[in-house]
């Protein structure tokens, strides 16, 4: 009626135009020659109505749309879209108020669900992405970063009971470091993948001392206003909200495309339906609340223990929610117990650039490598494929620039200071990433992107420094001028190896670069493969050389990414026959190699990913009416709407590519490996709950563990081992193969000999070093009887 009355007012006026249209539409209001130009109404055949402001047939400026279906907006225009600042009223009741770009929620904004839940944030292209507050009406709220629509990044969680969780996100469930408060006062600090609690943490009952928290909650408080929710389900879709710019007026009603999703009044309630049944599937209230007190000693636990744990801490180990073993300690730490406990307070805090050199400089380091990398390959990639020369191995072989800081003729200027750049051998290593299926593009940007680099810390005494890419494909080491020379002396029988056995388990080479700032410091770097680039989280890391002088690591220096040694192993792994024997093949022509190259001091570097016992699949596999044809969940929820803990069992199945993730990655080359369980057949892995990996030589190998007792172990009754069985998927390669038998390490073994047994030190001839590491190994993977 206030529409209609309107309209008659318009009617009336002898300023205002009213013009109908062929197909029924009407337009009422002021023009500019033959289109509506200022102010006007435009009342489409079905009821639709819009009236507001005209530019040149376009409209543009404040206005207001009512579909027939009864959705309405009101806001900024611009050339026929939704764009500015508006409010739109969903045909269920809720309503969104804030920035669109293009028909499509974008910038600040504030949406409120027909079922009164409340997000306040930013919006990018219809999604929650960046920061923001998202409120249930249930009571819980969520205040922290967002990306597509989920929960990722840093943020805070806090449960209508009280509890709250303040860590990491990734896809709406908690993933990496985070601590966990209960509401009578306990915490559990630790780390979990995909929702799940994962890796090593420690348990404060109620009323236990505790570190502080002052890092964690500067960042993130609950009490702050936040902007971001999962609402692509509700947004209006792009492609049927764009409007195509009119410019005649017999044009209007075919282009005015905006009215179709409220033209159909149950294409916007459906969308909003579908919302809302993905977020109740996906909400964390119905997620964690109810697992949480099965997972951990948590609020009925910690009240007991204000009176009787006071004094009492759990360290603990989780597989994918299940707790693998437990540790009883008092609540006065000890200087071991402080050095062990550090990643709880620094694993939040990833560096983002290089530190060799102090203050600013380690920043302009970082720039260096990368503009020098993409100098170098965007140099060398339009170079016609060929295949390499001896001359490509020489001295001669070098790319040579100079980057000042204001540019010229051949580099762009850039915020770092002035470097000399040079590039080893770059048509060898341009077709070494061509063998290892690596797209010169994929590659650059991995290393070169915006994100930078990660600093890592070393796992050996060798002083070099690592850095690890943003997407964790390649690993960036800083060399010392020998292990240059080694690398540049073994390239061309390195090259031919790996080209003859692309199942080499040797380091994958990328790029060898030297980097000259002034006053003459030199930097050296290789480019390499990370062995332990995977979506599944790596629990265990070992660097085996096989020897026992010195190989253990101190339990006070013991963290959750600390890489541990030969005598800290205390695993043996089954694996199937066919696999085993693959292994060995692949590591004797490896260490033949090494050995012809007078190599020693290289380790095997081993990954352990544990799965949750298989003794527990019986409890937590889900009713076989919830299986699909695969065997696995449905959509991973239960009757109630809970998420289910996933099956945990290693399943190999026969290999199909067609349903194996193809996406580029420091391993795409290889074979798949055959089972000897599966009728020779090649063979994937199956993960429930995580997906299906290609199982090749040294990544995705599937393996059972065994806990085995040491000869000289002292039982701690205040650990617990609560299984010594385990399904593991194992990571491995060879890594540190730059380091000669030459005079130096000669006169160590000499001098070592005196006071050691002579086979249990590192240093021995190369023939030796390679016997000894295989006989090692064949212990580590016993052969089945």
């Amino acid at each position: 009626m206030v529409l209609l009355g309107r309209l008659l007012d318009i009617e009336g006026s002898e300023s205002i135009d009213k013009q109908p249209l062929s197909n029924g539409d009407v337009y009422i209001g002021s023009f500019k020659g033959t289109v509506p130009h200022g102010k006007g109404k435009y009342i489409w055949c079905d009821g639709t109505v819009y009236e507001g402001d005209w530019e040149e047939g376009n409209i543009t400026g404040k206005g207001q749309i009512l579909w027939s279906s009864g959705a309405m907006y009101e806001g900024d225009f611009s050339g026929g879209y939704l764009h500015g600042i508006g409010t739109f009223t969903g045909l269920d009741g809720s309503e969104y108020r804030g920035a669109w770009r293009m028909n499509i929620q974008h910038g600040l904004g504030r949406k409120r669900y027909s079922n009164l839940d409340v997000y306040e944030g930013s919006w990018k292209e219809g999604m929650n992405e960046g920061y923001g507050r998202y409120s249930w009406n249930s009571g819980n709220m969520y205040i922290g970063n967002w990306k597509g629509g989920k929960m990722c990044g840093r943020g805070v969680m806090k449960w209508e009971n009280g509890d709250v969780f303040d860590g990491f996100w990734l896809n709406g469930l908690r993933h990496g470091s985070g601590v966990y408060r209960f509401a009578d006062g306990g915490y559990y600090f630790g780390m979990w993948s995909m929702g799940l609690k994962d890796g090593k943490g420690t348990f404060y009952p109620a009323g236990t001392k505790h570190p502080s928290l002052r890092k964690w909650g500067s960042s993130i408080s609950c009490d702050g206003i936040g902007r971001n929710l999962l609402s692509h389900g509700s947004s209006i879709n792009s492609e049927e909200v764009r409007v195509p710019k009119p410019n005649v007026l017999g044009s209007l009603s075919k282009k005015m495309s905006i009215n179709r999703i409220s033209r159909d009044p149950g294409r916007l309630s459906q969308g909003n339906a579908l919302l809302d049944e993905k977020w109740s599937l996906c909400n964390p209230a119905g997620e964690f609340i109810y697992r949480e007190p099965c997972m951990s000693r948590t609020s009925e636990e910690g009240q007991s223990g204000v009176q009787n744990n006071s004094t009492v801490v759990y360290e603990r180990e989780y597989l994918q929610g299940v707790l693998k073993n437990e540790k009883v300690r008092g609540t006065e730490p000890s200087r071991k117990t402080k050095q062990r406990n550090k990643f709880h307070v620094k694993g939040v805090k990833r560096k983002s650039c290089v530190d060799i050199f102090k203050g600013q400089r380690s920043y302009y380091l970082m720039l260096n490598l990368q503009l020098g990398i993409r100098y170098t390959v965007g140099k060398i990639t339009p170079v016609p494929m060929r295949e390499v020369r001896d001359s490509d191995f020489g001295d001669r072989a070098r790319i040579r620039m100079y980057f000042p800081r204001k540019g010229s003729q051949f580099t762009p200027p850039h915020y770092s200071i002035d470097f000399y750049w040079k590039d080893y051998c770059p048509m060898v290593f341009r077709n070494l990433r061509e063998m290892f299926k690596l797209d010169a593009a994929e590659y650059m940007m991995s290393i070169c992107g915006d994100d930078g680099l990660r600093e890592l810390s070393s796992p050996g005494k060798s002083g070099s420094i690592f850095y690890l890419s943003h997407d964790d494909r390649f690993v960036i080491k800083t060399l010392k001028k020998f292990e240059l020379k080694t690398l540049l002396q073994m390239l061309p029988n390195y090259y031919s190896h790996v080209g003859e056995y692309e199942n080499t388990l040797i380091t994958k080479f990328f790029g060898v670069h030297r980097i000259t700032v002034r006053g003459g410091r030199k930097v050296r770097f290789v480019v390499m493969g990370n062995m332990f680039c995977t979506e599944l989280r790596i629990h265990r890391r070992y660097d085996l050389k096989g020897s026992t002088q010195g190989r253990y690591t101190d339990e006070d220096k013991v963290g959750e990414n600390t890489t541990l040694k030969d005598l800290d192993l205390e695993y043996e792994f089954l694996m199937d026959k066919l696999l085993r024997k693959s292994l060995f093949k692949q590591l004797s022509l490896d260490c033949r190699f090494l050995e012809s190259q007078q190599i020693i001091d290289y380790s095997l570097l081993l990954g352990l990913h544990f799965r949750a016992p298989e003794q527990l699949r019986a409890i937590l596999e889900p009713p076989a009416t919830m299986l699909n044809d695969a065997g696995l969940p449905a959509d991973g929820i239960n009757s109630q709407g809970h998420p289910l803990i996933p099956p945990t069992g290693l399943i190999l199945v026969t290999h199909e590519p067609g349903f194996v993730s193809t996406a580029p990655g420091p391993h795409i080359r290889g074979n798949t490996l055959k089972a000897y369980s599966h009728g020779e057949k090649e063979v994937d892995l199956l993960l429930p709950g995580t997906g299906r990996l290609r199982v090749q030589l040294g990544v995705n190998m599937p393996a059972q563990a065994s806990h085995k007792m040491m000869q000289d172990e002292e039982v701690n009754t205040s650990e617990i081992e609560l299984f010594e069985v385990y399904d593991v998927v194992l990571y491995m390669g060879i890594i540190d193969v730059l380091q000669e038998y030459n005079v130096k390490k000669k006169v160590e073994h000499a001098c070592k000999s005196l006071k050691f047994d002579p086979l249990s030190i590192s240093a021995v001839e190369p023939q030796l070093y390679a016997k000894r590491f295989l006989n090692f190994l064949h212990k580590v993977f016993p052969e089945q009887p």
